[in-house]
């Protein structure tokens, strides 16, 4: 049964009817057009109200006068909303008291929906200059790249509150990857890293745990993020995945030195394969596959020294890079299936740099770090969105993480 309308609901559809038709609108433009300037009239009688109000008397109502403020004309003011841009007068008090709260001083925006497709077109990888050419073609008005920039640095704040909040006691997975970028810095462009860390908690869900800019990795570089991810409460990881970062395997046993750490296999083979023959490509990644996939780490080991017999003299550096490492790189040969396949790869953390990249592939130097941080929280907003729940498998997974880590899972 349908809902029997209010009397206001009825007027106000009269009203409407009425003003359709005196304002004569046939076109989407012409909506367009009325809304505007209804809603500069009401703007306009919201601002005499609020003088009046704070004033104490009507306009013309001298008898009723009990200050010595009075009204002082208008002054002309343009507002950029979501219909458009807007004129209205502003009035004013002789001795310049009045603060409207509708529409206040130097206040151009009226809408934060504006702010909000800004940030949000800026979160998508459009440059300031697109921003503003697509606000332009949508509202009909200009708005300078500086004033996006204005906008968005209003992320600034929050993006440090973000890096500074306080974490979990325990996380069952950190992946941690690096992502490379050229800043400006002191009149120069120079390649800076992204660090990204991203955790899996012991219910099977995944958070972004931070983002560290850094020129150079170092065990002291990374002794400094570690503790800083400490200080944010995070006491214990199991087991942590990484590319052979210079320096992570010393600054993981200072700070966390019952994790273990496992080295991301994918990145061993595209290192381990970069300077093979095409010919020989096909044969040489067959033979390390035999390697990483084999059920065990003594078979995996007897395969490598195949490899070594197979391959040595041709290209000595594969079996090198695998035999110094091996410790590293084996380490998920200690776990059942169902954990080796969330670790022997940074899969988890490549698929999110691929979502990165793909915002920010249109800028190709960034002023400096604060806006590269600016866009890649922004994007890291929108990409974690879509993370709403925990792993489909993680049951099974966090019953083998209780049995092999015992009383380090709370």
């Amino acid at each position: 049964m349908q809902r029997k309308k209010s009397p206001e609901e009825i007027r106000r559809k009269e009203l409407i009817s009425e003003l359709v038709k005196v304002s004569g609108v046939k076109t989407f433009a012409d909506v367009q057009a009325m809304m505007k300037e209804a809603m500069s009239e009401t703007l306009q009688n919201m601002l005499e109200a609020e003088l009046e109000e704070e004033l104490g008397y009507s306009k013309y109502d001298y008898r009723n006068k009990d200050t010595d403020n009075s009204r002082n004309g208008y002054s002309n003011k343009r507002l950029q909303t979501s219909n458009g841009e807007i004129a209205i007068n502003v009035p004013r008090d002789r001795q310049g008291e009045f603060e409207p709260v509708i529409v206040e001083k130097h206040q151009t925006r009226l809408s934060p929906d504006i702010e909000e497709q800004i940030i949000s077109m800026y979160a998508k990888g459009m440059t300031q200059s697109d921003i503003s050419g697509h606000i332009k073609q949508i509202y009909g008005f200009e708005i300078s790249e500086s004033v996006v920039s204005r906008i968005t640095d209003k992320v600034m704040p929050i993006i440090h509150d973000w890096q500074q909040r306080p974490l979990e006691n325990t996380y069952a997975v950190v992946f941690m990857d690096a992502i490379h970028y050229h800043v400006r810095q002191e009149g120069r462009i120079i390649k800076k890293a992204v660090y990204t860390a991203i955790g899996l908690d012991l219910e099977g869900k995944r958070d972004v745990l931070g983002l560290w800019v850094g020129e150079n990795e170092s065990a002291k570089y990374w002794l400094t993020v570690l503790n800083e991810l400490k200080n944010r409460g995070l006491n214990d990881i199991l087991i942590a995945c990484t590319d052979n970062l210079t320096g992570f395997a010393e600054a993981i046993a200072a700070a966390y030195p019952q994790t273990d750490l496992q080295h991301c296999i994918i990145h061993q083979i595209r290192n381990s394969t970069k300077y093979v023959s095409w010919k020989d490509l096909k044969a040489v990644i067959a033979d390390l596959k035999l390697i990483y996939r084999a059920d065990t780490e003594k078979q995996a080991y007897e395969n490598l020294e195949s490899f070594r017999e197979k391959w040595d003299s041709k290209y000595p550096k594969i079996y090198k890079s695998w035999h110094d490492d091996w410790a590293n790189l084996t380490t998920y040969f200690a776990y059942p299936p169902e954990i080796r396949k969330i670790i022997y790869t940074t899969n988890q953390i490549e698929n999110f740099n691929r979502q990165l990249r793909k915002v920010t592939k249109t800028r190709s130097v960034f002023p400096n770090d604060d806006s590269l941080l600016k866009l890649l929280y922004l994007a890291i907003n929108d990409i974690t969105q879509k993370w709403t729940g925990k792993r489909y498998d993680w049951r099974p997974i966090r019953m083998h993480l209780e049995i092999y880590y015992g009383d380090r899972i709370p």
